[in-house]
């Protein structure tokens, strides 16, 4: 089912760039507005059913995830080396964005008519990051207003205190455990019923980003894009290479177990489309749900890797359009005020184009320099969502063989001819169990 839907993807992305060109070239300026109006509901009904699957989702996973933990020393432990793997490939990632805009310079000489500098860039800059507003706004004042508005570090801090707890009461709480292993299931069941709307919803966002924009947007800003894409790519065989170290050549197999999810983000520009089934995937690895469903929520606040790479890849090409001139120093500067703004806007809309806003404001660059990638920033989100994908799994699957907890599935093995002593798993009463379900 899921190759099927995976392919269902595939020709819905290549049918809404044929059939948004078409309507780019044959139609009125305001009837294609008035039809991407119309297309944009079925994308905006999918991602509303997305974030309607996420809080349940986030709170389940990583509840169950710290209750499974066992103590409070492992919770920290894997808490600690957590957030070290995240703050090391948050490094990784600002720092590789800086050396390649520098090597390739999109934005110099670039012939493009600059904004005015006193122009608005459109971007809400008073989300941008403060110490004291990003702390309090940590801690929810009621944990349903932090769902209904899908405040995920909020719902990660509640959902900590809460697994933190019920492994303290012990015994006591085992009921509300199964209670909550039960809602892991359902809400994976919804996801499924949701994706398979999505197919419908990547077909209307590229047709309508097509046919308002034009194709010639992807050549415009060709260098631009193809640059910032290159650099992606790069990361990636970072992060693969990175899971190579630690789990040998089953690293291929990682590769295959996320090519949905990736593309389930790629598709939809968003990265919490893909939680759900960078969850499923990461079972099927061999990542125990108590691990994954503590990284994950975790990394969707802390590690967007494609989104930081971003960050300073857009800054210093807004830098170069303007012929302004950075200093080693300032550039160095600017990756360490990026490391830590991008950890204090998850759950910002347009989270990467606010960090940015904020950086170019501090380094006394045009902020209207924003409005030279708005037009093509959801070809960019789309990258962008399918890094934050790869990085949280290779996060998950490491952490996992930190702990000494990554198994081998029996899937997993081919053996090249059947021996006498190759059987199913059986349970008690003689039936075939899934190992996901086993090992749970």
């Amino acid at each position: 089912m899921a190759r099927r839907l995976t392919q269902f993807i595939l020709l819905a992305m290549v049918a809404g760039i044929i059939l948004g060109y078409i309507l780019n070239v044959t139609v009125s300026p305001d009837a294609v507005a008035t039809i991407a109006g119309v297309l944009s509901i079925l994308t905006d009904v999918f991602l509303r059913l997305i974030k309607m699957i996420i809080a349940p989702l986030v709170f389940a996973t990583l509840v169950a995830g710290i209750a499974h933990m066992g103590d409070t020393s492992a919770l920290g432990r894997v808490g600690v080396r957590t957030i070290g793997w995240f703050l090391c490939a948050s490094l990784v990632s600002l720092t590789l964005g800086l050396i390649l805009v520098n090597i390739l310079q999109p934005g110099v000489g670039l012939n493009l008519p600059l904004p005015d500098v006193t122009a608005s860039s459109g971007i809400d800059n008073n989300a941008s990051f403060d110490l004291k507003t990003f702390v309090t706004h940590l801690v929810p004042k009621s944990i349903i207003e932090s769902m209904a508005g899908n405040e995920i570090l909020q719902i990660v801090v509640f959902s900590v205190f809460f697994g933190v707890a019920l492994t303290a009461i012990g015994e006591k709480g085992a009921p509300i455990v199964r209670g909550v292993e039960a809602l892991v299931g359902v809400m994976l069941q919804v996801t499924g019923y949701v994706m398979l709307f999505a197919p419908f919803a990547v077909f209307a966002a590229v047709t309508g980003s097509i046919a308002r924009e034009g194709i010639g947007i992807l050549a415009t800003f060709g260098y631009f894009m193809g640059g910032f894409y290159l650099g992606l790519f790069i990361l990636w065989g970072l992060m693969f290479f990175a899971a190579f170290l630690f789990v040998g050549p089953r690293v291929k197999l990682l590769a295959r177990y996320v090519r949905d999810p990736l593309l389930v983000a790629f598709s939809t520009a968003s990265s919490e489309a893909a939680f759900p089934r960078t969850l499923e995937a990461l079972d099927r690895f061999g990542v125990p749900r108590r691990i994954s469903g503590f990284v994950l929520p975790l990394g969707y606040s802390f590690n967007l890797d494609g989104s930081m790479m971003y960050c300073t890849f857009a800054s210093l090409f807004i830098a170069q359009a303007y012929g302004i001139h950075l200093s080693l120093g300032t550039m160095i500067t600017m990756l360490l005020v990026l490391m830590v703004t991008s950890k204090g806007i998850a759950g910002v809309p347009r989270a990467s184009l606010v960090v940015i806003a904020s950086t170019l404001s501090f380094f006394k660059i045009p902020e209207a320099g924003l409005l030279l990638i708005l037009a093509i920033d959801h070809f960019l989100d789309m990258g962008r969502s399918a890094t934050n994908v790869v990085g949280n799994a290779v996060a998950s699957v490491v952490v996992a063989k930190w702990e000494g907890v990554l198994e081998v599935l029996e899937s997993d093995i081919i053996e090249p001819l059947p021996t006498p002593h190759d059987t199913p798993s059986k349970g008690h009463a003689g039936l075939d169990i899934d190992p996901v379900e086993q090992r749970r």
